[in-house]
């Protein structure tokens, strides 16, 4: 390989002439400073959606399913959030947003309903037992 190097300032005890070439790169280096480029910089800006933001209350929904099925409001709650999951993956956000929360109220509504059954069938039934002694 060849390798040349060249020195823009070279000191002045050296016996070498300088060359043309070497003397115009040293002149422009001084005057004009660091080569410039005429474009203006470019910036690339990446976004990156959080995940986390949205939550689509899959589990909520099948704990519904399995413990407080009350008029299949859990089982209708989990399809909806599975449909909000999907909806998350593909990247449509506006749709996966309205099955969330349509899971969410039917999720609150099972889950009302729920704990007013159980505590109806404990209270009903000591009721009963009562009036009977």
């Amino acid at each position: 390989m060849n390798h040349t190097v060249q020195t823009f300032f070279t000191p002045a005890s050296t016996d070498h002439p300088l060359n043309y070439e070497m003397l115009k790169e040293e002149h422009e280096m001084a005057t004009l400073g660091a080569p410039h480029n005429p474009a203006p910089p470019t910036s690339t800006m990446i976004h990156i959606r959080s995940e986390t933001s949205m939550p689509d209350h899959v589990v909520w929904s099948l704990f519904n399913t399995l413990f407080m099925n009350s008029c299949c409001q859990g089982f209708i709650a989990f399809a909806y959030s599975v449909k909000s999951r999907d909806r998350k993956m593909v990247g449509d956000l506006t749709r996966a947003q309205a099955y969330t929360s349509t899971a969410k109220c039917l999720n609150i509504w099972a889950l009302i309903l729920g704990i007013v059954m159980t505590i109806l069938l404990i209270i009903i039934p000591i009721l009963i037992l009562q009036a009977y002694q």
